[in-house]
């Protein structure tokens, strides 16, 4: 029996929001190792042409998978999520998530963040959760022992524009110092 495999590669056309960002430095497994890079992509649910082509890409990981040989892949569940939903591990997604479809990539290797003009962004300040970009995501299947699935592997960003930050952020220095002069000898002590 032969399988269609299309494309299994993703790129957004319309921003999505990143929630959960690890594109900087990658994030640390439970056990203190080193875990990987990645985000979670928050998708408006208005945007049907990507969630369009997110769709046909876990089908063609599916038709993949099964063209690969692993056991059970037609059935493994979606990897997008409803954000108005459950969690799969239970409880509610946070308020960030409301009226989104919600994906969580990951990297092995960093991923290269540009600007609007395709330029790298070096200052890790302005990689954080709650900006919004466009992506490139590559889905696959995978049955490893112990776990199996659909993951989706983040590529590329390219930040399209800044939004309030999702969590906490430290505060700016300029908004809780004052400046001290080089000739000011009395530092209050």
């Amino acid at each position: 029996m032969s399988y269609e495999v299309k494309s299994t590669e993703v790129v957004t056309r319309k921003p999505v929001r990143l929630s959960y960002v690890f594109l900087n430095n990658p994030r640390k497994n439970d056990d203190g190792s080193e875990g990987k890079y990645g985000a979670t992509l928050l998708i408006p649910k208005t945007d049907k042409d990507t969630i369009k082509a997110i769709n046909a890409a876990i089908e063609a990981a599916k038709a993949e998978g099964i063209s690969n040989g692993i056991k059970g892949a037609k059935d493994f569940p979606s990897p997008l999520r409803d954000g108005d939903g459950q969690r799969p591990r239970g409880g509610e997604y946070g308020p960030e998530c409301k009226g989104m479809m919600v994906l969580n990539t990951t990297s092995k290797n960093r991923v290269k963040v540009c600007d609007r003009n395709r330029n790298e962004i070096l200052d890790s300040d302005e990689i954080y959760s709650g900006m919004w970009a466009n992506v490139m995501i590559k889905l696959r299947c995978f049955n490893v022992p112990g776990n199996k699935g659909i993951t989706c592997y983040l590529n590329l960003v390219q930040k399209v524009r800044d939004d309030q930050p999702l969590g906490g952020s430290a505060p700016k220095a300029e908004d809780v110092f004052d400046a001290i002069e080089d000739d000011d000898d009395d530092l209050g002590l």
